[in-house]
């Protein structure tokens, strides 16, 4: 890596469809995205321009809301913020990783529990398909699925814990700290280093990741954005921030 070039996990979404989950990329231009039903996760380039932008608008459908995760740069004026939460990023720096005799791992006839179980807790995004991101590893209690904890984003060298989560009838008991650990184990194992992602302001998660070997790499936003409406001639607005058009 050459002095001053993006680190991989600064765009993480666009190094994991460009690098080991580039099998799951659906494009437009130099705009990638996740199946709709594998995660809503897309990336745009580095430093997108007018061109960029409006190849995601052709890719998502005007009027559709797209996440634009890790992306600090300007939005185009005729696209609406909808949502806007600070973040952090933490890598692992001396966690305990371990596997754990309890924890199971999960396939896809556990899915329409693992999705009641978002439900209920509501970790993130967790999607039918979301399994096939990673390896996911739950606990269960008289059958019950209670907690679980897997594998999102996979930029090369880096895999994302996700969808950590635990029934509230059994919080307490340090379920989401053994899951996470196993999780971390597994990528270990594989070479590559855990990282994860919490919002800002969620004290309690950030001093449990803390407390377990992560440490904060950076500050970073989960955004949402409405792709422009289309026109009366059926075709969505241009950008018009002024943003450059691309070379062709």
């Amino acid at each position: 890596m050459t002095a001053g070039a993006p680190h991989v996990l600064d765009n993480p979404a666009l190094a994991s469809l460009t690098g080991p989950h580039a099998h799951f990329a659906e494009k437009h231009g130099r705009v990638l995205r996740y199946p709709v039903d594998v995660s809503p996760w897309l990336a745009l380039p580095d430093e997108p321009d007018a061109g960029d932008w409006a190849d995601l608008a052709a890719l998502a459908g005007a009027g559709a809301e797209v996440p634009l995760s890790a992306y600090a740069g300007p939005v185009p004026a005729d696209w609406e913020i909808t949502f806007h939460v600070e973040g952090v990023q933490f890598v692992d720096d001396g966690l305990a990783a371990a596997p754990d005799q309890e924890a199971v791992r999960l396939g896809p006839a556990d899915v329409p529990e693992m999705l009641d179980l978002i439900a209920r807790t509501r970790p993130g995004p967790f999607l039918p398909r979301t399994i096939e991101m990673g390896t996911y590893l739950g606990i269960r209690r008289e059958g019950a699925l209670v907690a679980m904890a897997g594998e999102r984003l996979h930029p090369p060298g880096w895999t994302e814990i996700s969808a950590v989560c635990t029934d509230p009838a059994v919080r307490g008991q340090g379920l989401a700290t053994r899951l996470i650990l196993a999780v971390a184990h597994g990528i270990r194992q594989r070479g590559e280093t855990p990282f994860l992602h919490t919002g800002a302001r969620n004290a309690q998660a950030i001093r449990l990741y803390e407390s377990l070997g992560f440490r904060l790499r950076r500050t970073t936003a989960f955004l949402a954005a409405r792709v422009p409406e289309r026109s009366a001639e059926g075709e969505s607005r241009a950008p018009s921030n002024g943003l450059p058009e691309r070379a062709r």
